[in-house]
């Protein structure tokens, strides 16, 4: 279907609406609204977390009686289920009298997938599906890859040195990029469900793993330790602002440590073992199956190259400094043993690339 540069523009509208919400709307997606009557906007609205009102509802509730005649733009199709906490759209969307309504992408939620389209088209709407198609599914691609496979999306975070080293032999990473590039780390944070990292991580750097802007969202901060060997005393559970802490181990770690890390604060989440480690994949579909589309992994070498092994990663964000550093014996961005081939290492999309004071930000999402 071919839409005019007016459709385009006036979704470009409701995809910004929806990016309003970045990080605050799982497990629901992004969604934004936009009424249009003759040529002029009436009334907005986008979805700003679970349990409050959908972008449809908000966009129809400013309209009032405005809506009729209208067309209403919306970025993700109309839902029709009642197994949620707010009212199905597509019956009030049905019931506003609009003369038509543009949708850029269909719902892969199992529990829409087409009934919401289905639903309003028999009432004689006029519905248009297609409208910045790509942009929108990109926008959501947590929520898709979450509906579609029930894992979450995962981003690999890295912060190198120009020659690929994130650390000295020693373990010193302290900083390797600059204040820019770390303020817009912790932009990432605020924008994911959850903070990924392994017990190497917290026993070397003792991290708060927090968003240290102001009015920053603090993420479920998750520890991936097999042998809990996470101190209770460790700065995530005793100098972080209240916020739940989970421990993701086996069955092979100890009793004592358990109960000791519990009454810390820690939620202790034993899981299947792989060989003598969590079970990643267990992990991620416990975290989807939570509520937990946007996980940021910002653990060590080893932490990274088990998540590309297990083909867990979805996205690459990689901060380059301009530091040479050198040494065989530093510390590369991805651990374990390296491919036979060329031919045979992990595959990404072209990098976009921007600028954030000294350092580069290039970002690429892996090709499966």
């Amino acid at each position: 279907m071919t839409f005019s540069d007016t459709d385009r523009r006036w979704m470009g509208r409701a995809l910004a609406l929806a990016r309003r919400a970045l990080g605050r709307t799982s497990p629901n997606p992004l969604v934004g609204a936009v009424l249009v009557k003759g040529g002029r906007l009436i009334a907005e609205g986008y979805h700003r977390g679970p349990g409050t009102p959908h972008a449809e509802a908000v966009a129809l509730e400013r309209a009032g009686k405005r809506a009729r005649g209208a067309t209403l733009y919306v970025t993700l199709e109309p839902c029709s289920h009642t197994a949620k906490r707010t009212p199905p759209c597509a019956p009030r969307v049905a019931a506003a009298g609009l003369a038509r309504m543009v949708v850029a992408m269909a719902d892969p939620n199992p529990q829409v997938s087409g009934s919401g389209l289905a639903h309003l088209a028999a009432t004689g709407l006029k519905v248009e599906t297609g409208c910045l198609e790509a942009p929108a599914a990109a926008l959501n691609a947590p929520y898709i890859r979450a509906m579609s496979t029930g894992l979450p999306w995962v981003t690999l975070k890295i912060a190198q040195t120009l020659d690929g080293r994130v650390a000295t032999a020693s373990g010193h990473s302290q900083w390797i990029t600059g204040e820019a590039a770390r303020r817009h780390g912790h932009r990432m944070r605020a924008t994911h469900d959850v903070i990924l990292v392994g017990a190497g991580t917290v026993r070397a750097d003792d991290p708060r793993l927090t968003c240290r802007l102001p009015r920053g969202r603090n993420p479920l901060r998750v520890v991936v330790d097999s042998r809990l060997s996470t101190i209770p005393a460790a700065r995530l559970l005793t100098a972080a602002p209240p916020g739940p802490t989970i421990l993701a181990t086996t069955d092979a770690a100890p009793v004592e440590r358990r109960r000791a890390l519990e009454a810390a604060g820690a939620t202790v989440l034993e899981l299947p073992a792989s060989g003598d480690r969590v079970d990643l994949t267990a992990l991620m579909r416990h975290l989807a199956e939570s509520g937990h589309h946007r996980v940021l992994c910002e653990g060590g070498p080893r932490l990274s190259a088990a998540l590309l092994s297990a083909v867990l990663v979805d996205r690459v964000a990689c901060f380059v400094a301009p530091r040479l550093m050198g040494g065989d014996d530093a510390r590369g961005a991805v651990g374990g043993p390296s491919p036979l081939t060329v031919d045979d290492c992990t595959r990404l999309t072209p990098f976009s690339i921007r600028r954030l004071g000294d350092d580069l930000l290039l970002t690429a999402d892996v090709i499966r």
